[in-house]
């Protein structure tokens, strides 16, 4: 007969484990009972040579001292009685009782060892069993968290990109650690030079966060002793006594680690309060590091980039005012034509889609639309009298010339049309390939536009600048022939004389960037991508 009820301390794979036990038991005649903590009979199987006594049973191990049920060793309660507790966690959540019925008397001492020893070695591995489970929670846990923090960092390595700004990525960091880690505030600080001073400020962040660039620089000082110190990262809480440091009184805990080290620090990652444990450990230690330095290495290589397409732009400027300084009349138009010609492409965006991209290139090309004059002699240039057809001609070959430099150079191919179609005209008349229409790239028609607006209003030595109204009735009237209708009508429509005050200004009042060299890096930022 077998009747079993599952107590709740009792889990299924318990029950069925006593099951299997009993199975063996009974093929030898013997019965197999468990009870609960409450001395409730969970599980009877009884052999069916006799019926056990469940309830005086149950009585009897009421009358056992609690010592003894606490004794995890197997013993004879009677001569027909083998009790065992079982233990859960250090405490006895059930009993099992052995029942040899009328056989105990016919059993050696012998036979009885053996059988105690059998259900104490069933209670040991059971034991044992309950821990596995933890034990693989655990390591899931672990497993788990290894596998997050390994794709965060995969994330941080694959994110980085040189052309992203250092906010966006930081950001990012941050977002991402808060996903992995339970914490009120998490901040990246980092080192910045304003006015030859070096002032720490907050780049990134995430939750609250206590920390404000004041106290941030005090705590970067902090970090250097613990550096110092020998410790990989600072780590100070109230878990264990007061603070080692001062800090607001929100703060219960805090770990900070350089973005650096101890000699050359540019800023430190922060993280105040865990939430989900008393305090930060090692674990934390190695992750914050882990992620400071994904951060550190996009820090030195966004540097190295800015300073790359620092020296890019500068010696493309230094090129095109060297071209500009043959002639007195027109230094400075280089630069003037790149503007003028962004801000035409800018303005054509609002009309119809132009990428961020375009702009860029449209800028450069306006920059170096005149790179072929390297090859022109400064006696054609700066004559000041009418040029023989001769002459012309080879002011003419200047678009290839600037063509036929740029395009060994395989980031440029997307500005080299707009360099050699300069000159082209809507109606076909214009050179070097004599192109017409749409056949002319929309980086050419842009510049062609900006380069006679320039052109006509800038003093030359064979005339004075023309006042901005000619200069526009003339565009206007070269509509269709000279100039692309599309590209004219949103050049009209522009505040001219704001773009003029601008120009005049040396560019000072740009609108969105602080000068114009730093949109020229920015520039070659996009085309060296």
């Amino acid at each position: 007969m077998m009747n079993n009820t599952i107590a709740q301390t009792i889990s299924d794979s318990q029950i069925g484990q006593f099951n299997e036990l009993a199975h063996k038991f009974n093929q030898f005649g013997l019965n197999l009972l468990v009870f609960d903590a409450q001395r409730r009979c969970v599980l009877q199987a009884d052999a069916g040579k006799f019926q056990s006594d469940a309830a005086r049973i149950s009585e009897l191990i009421g009358q056992t001292s609690a010592a003894d049920t606490e004794n995890a060793s197997a013993a004879w309660l009677s001569e027909t009685l083998l009790i065992c507790p079982v233990k859960v966690n250090q405490s006895v959540v059930a009993v099992m009782v052995v029942d040899t019925g009328s056989q105990s008397h016919e059993k050696t001492s012998q036979e009885k060892i053996y059988l105690a020893c059998m259900v104490e070695d069933f209670n040991k591995n059971m034991a044992t069993a309950q821990q596995v489970p933890r034990q693989i929670e655990k390591f899931s846990n672990e497993l788990s968290r290894a596998y997050e923090e390994i794709v965060l960092l995969y994330n941080l390595s694959t994110n980085m990109q040189v052309t992203q700004s250092s906010a966006s990525y930081l950001q990012m960091a941050c977002d991402q650690l808060t996903q992995l880690v339970q914490v009120e505030g998490i901040a990246i600080f980092v080192e910045r030079e304003i006015d030859g001073h070096k002032q720490i400020g907050l780049s990134a962040g995430s939750g609250v966060m206590a920390i404000d660039p004041v106290r941030a620089d005090i705590l970067q000082m902090y970090l250097a002793e613990e550096l110092h110190a020998g410790k990989d990262a600072l780590i100070d809480s109230t878990q264990d006594g007061p603070l080692k440091y001062q800090w607001p009184e929100t703060v219960h805990n805090i770990i900070a680690v350089p973005l650096g080290n101890a000699e050359k620090m540019s800023g430190c990652l922060v993280a105040t309060n865990a939430l989900d444990k008393p305090d930060f450990d090692t674990t934390d230690i190695k992750l914050f590091n882990s992620v400071a330095n994904q951060c550190m290495v996009f820090i030195e290589n966004n540097r190295l980039f800015d300073e790359l397409k620092e020296l890019f732009i500068g010696c493309l400027r230094a090129l095109t005012n060297s071209i500009d300084a043959k002639d007195q009349y027109t230094r400075g138009h280089s630069e003037r034509v790149a503007f003028i010609s962004r801000w035409i492409a800018e303005h054509l965006g609002r009309v119809r889609p132009v990428s961020e991209k375009l702009i860029h290139h449209v800028y450069l090309a306006g920059l170096l639309h005149d790179i072929g004059k390297i090859g022109i002699g400064e006696e054609v240039l700066r004559k000041n009298g009418r040029l023989t057809d001769a002459e012309y001609s080879v002011i003419q070959s200047h678009p290839r010339i600037g063509a036929s430099i740029l395009s060994g150079i395989h980031q440029m191919e997307d500005i080299v049309p707009g360099v050699l179609g300069h000159h082209e005209r809507m109606d076909g008349k214009g050179y070097p390939q004599g192109l017409k229409g749409d056949e002319i790239s929309l980086i050419a028609r842009i510049v062609s536009l900006a380069d006679a607006f320039d052109a006509m209003t800038s003093k030359r030595v064979y005339r004075n600048a023309m006042n901005i109204q000619k200069a526009l009735d003339i565009i206007e009237d070269g509509i269709g022939t000279q100039f692309d209708e599309e590209i004219v009508r949103v050049f009209l429509d522009s505040d001219v004389q704001k773009l003029w005050h601008i120009i005049q200004d040396g560019f000072i009042e740009n609108w969105d960037f602080s000068n114009i060299d730093e949109y020229g890096t920015q520039a070659v930022g996009e085309l060296i991508r």
